[in-house]
């Protein structure tokens, strides 16, 4: 049996394929190409336990051609990852090296794979959340310097006059 580990980045990804013992048996940084990844990928599909590929922000085109390709992919849960203490390298290959062998283990923490009509209303949940933290974040700052420079504080309520007493 063999393992894949994808490091995805922004504009190309570090495959590496591994054996039963972590020994590489194949290794190549390439475009984010679904073409060329699938290309080189192609001869080990039938020997592959899985296809692990890094979460990160543009991982749904990799995720997608894979599996409509026929290969197992998981979705590494990079946050619970935690690094490898004694890897004496580290680099684009250690980390894809890294991603098979938490797969060969049995220990990858994964995340989900959202079927792809579901991806856009997360998507757009999360960036809701982000933009109402933001929004917060600049009220507490203007409020901060008023309370800093006059000792009042900001009310919502148009008709009440400042309150200084909770500064």
């Amino acid at each position: 049996m063999n393992y894949c580990g994808i490091d995805l980045h922004s504009n190309n990804s570090v495959v590496v394929v591994t054996d039963e013992e972590d020994r590489v048996v194949a290794a190549k940084r390439l475009p984010n190409d679904l073409a060329k990844i699938l290309a080189f990928l192609i001869p080990w599909r039938a020997t592959l336990a899985g296809v692990v590929i890094e979460s990160t922000y543009n991982w749904y085109w990799l995720v997608d051609g894979l599996q409509a390709s026929g290969f197992d992919v998981k979705l590494a849960n990079t946050g619970a990852i935690k690094p490898y203490d004694g890897l004496k390298h580290s680099g684009d290959e250690a980390d894809a090296r890294h991603l098979a062998h938490l797969l060969r283990l049995g220990i990858l923490p994964t995340g989900t794979i959202l079927p792809p009509e579901q991806r856009a209303l997360r998507d757009l949940a999360r960036k809701r959340m982000q933009l109402v933290r933001s929004r917060t974040c600049h009220i507490l700052a203007i409020e901060n310097i008023m309370a800093r420079q006059q000792g009042v504080k900001i009310t919502s309520q148009p008709d009440q006059e400042p309150d200084r007493r909770h500064c």
